[in-house]
């Protein structure tokens, strides 16, 4: 657990210094917010109705700009190779990176929708939803960047490689998560079955992504 608990704090420090994952991914997500809102103008109904899926969108973009620094440090110090030599279970290393990651870009992603929902004139009863799907998509975001990084962790500058990789797991949990967060009032029927199907993609994520990442790791490294 020491190791575990290492591995995880390790990762926020790197991440929330100048340079690390966090705020790239959040500047570029307000950016789209705010390009798009200066693209449609004026029309704030039409911007309140495709409020969510944007917000939605953008989160998805902004936890692409950083799957390429999810094993950079470990590559750059060498620190990765020593990773896969001496973790029994390196699936539980790929799993404190991926917490680590939704710490880093997730969840400041998820906390900065509700201020930018503001932005574009989403409604009081949406926040709601948008922060419940955010919150249970984005574990499943980071799990699936977590994956790409490690086929990827071989090669240099790879992240729109892994992107390309990933980005089938991606529909589903953007499909789904943007359709809760577009619930109004009253679509808890419609909005219901969405959202299970969302918990159980993150969670069948939790289980594989682990264990095809930690195996994509040791491959790369022969």
């Amino acid at each position: 657990m020491k190791r575990f608990s290492a591995i995880i704090m390790r990762d926020l420090r790197l991440a929330f210094r100048a340079g690390g994952g966090t705020w790239p991914s959040l500047v570029f997500f307000a950016l789209i917010i705010l390009d798009f809102a200066l693209a449609i103008g004026p029309d704030i109904r039409l911007l309140s109705r495709i409020g969510a899926p944007l917000l939605w969108g953008s989160a998805l973009f902004g936890v692409l700009v950083s799957i390429d620094r999810i094993f950079q440090a470990d590559l750059e110090d060498g620190s990765l190779e020593i990773l896969i030599a001496t973790s029994e279970f390196l699936a539980l290393t790929v799993l404190a990176k991926a917490i680590a990651h939704w710490l880093s870009v997730g969840l400041p992603l998820t906390l900065a929708a509700g201020a930018l929902g503001l932005l574009v004139g989403l409604e009081g009863a949406a926040f709601g939803p948008l922060v419940v799907s955010l919150a249970i998509g984005t574990p499943a975001l980071s799990l699936v960047a977590v994956l790409g990084a490690a086929v990827t962790a071989s090669l240099k500058r790879a992240g729109v490689l892994a992107s390309l990789l990933v980005a089938p797991f991606y529909t589903p949990v953007v499909i789904f998560g943007a359709q809760i967060a577009n619930s109004g009032p009253g679509s808890g029927d419609t909005s219901l079955p969405a959202l299970l199907i969302l918990a159980a993609f993150t969670l069948f994520m939790l289980i594989i992504v682990p264990i095809a990442a930690a195996f994509a790791l040791r491959f790369g490294q022969n």
